[in-house]
């Protein structure tokens, strides 16, 4: 399931394209802690994403294919 993947790699590159003009007009500390926090979390989700890509992790278990079938008693 990569397409989970890729839509959640453009959900959130819209949402860094959506902060970045307002990110440098931070001047109060709590501002600058709010977006530094903003960003963090950014690079985490897109570098789980990356990595579920390139197939370095396993997807999350409601993406995992089933290709098991069922026993009968």
């Amino acid at each position: 399931m990569r397409h989970y993947a890729i839509l959640r790699l453009l959900l959130a590159g819209f949402f860094l394209y959506i902060a970045w003009p307002v990110i440098p007009s931070a001047i109060t500390q709590e501002a600058v802690l709010f977006w530094g926090l903003w960003l963090g979390f950014f690079l985490l989700v897109v570098g789980a994403n990356f990595a579920t890509l390139l197939q370095m992790t396993k997807p999350p278990v409601m993406e995992q294919e089933h290709t098991g079938s069922r026993q009968r008693a």
